[in-house]
């Protein structure tokens, strides 16, 4: 099925340059490994190149390169991630992002509970949004 018709509803609510970033990845995906779940990470992958989840859609990034270590890997397998939260960002950046999140505690949070916090955050804004 195309790219376009598979897209998931945080794409939908992002701009159209990751929406393209998803299909067009999902859609080379699909030609190389058949449609299904390989062909969805591979196509989130790609996006986390680019763009970060935030709440319940996606923004571009400040600086591309992978969002965390399963993102960085050439063929992603199942496994842990981030969920779209850019990990390898600056403790800074992540502090922002849980500020615009509403994310009580964020001054006492290191750089991994911070990268958890808003991944419980973007879940609860993904949520709320369907």
């Amino acid at each position: 099925m195309p790219g376009k018709q598979e897209l998931p509803s945080t794409l939908e609510r992002s701009p159209k340059k990751a929406q393209e970033t998803w299909i067009k990845a999902h859609d080379s995906a699909v030609q190389t490994y058949g449609e299904g779940e390989r062909a969805h990470r591979t196509a989130f992958s790609a996006l986390k190149h680019s763009f970060e989840k935030v709440g319940d859609h996606w923004e571009p990034k400040a600086k591309k390169g992978p969002s965390d270590a399963q993102a960085a890997r050439s063929t992603p397998e199942p496994g842990k991630t981030a969920e779209g939260v850019d990990a390898n960002a600056s403790k800074e950046h992540l502090y922002k992002i849980a500020a615009r999140l509403g994310i009580e505690g964020r001054s006492k949070m290191g750089k991994g509970e911070l990268v958890e916090a808003i991944k419980k955050a973007n879940r609860r804004e993904s949520a709320k949004a369907r």
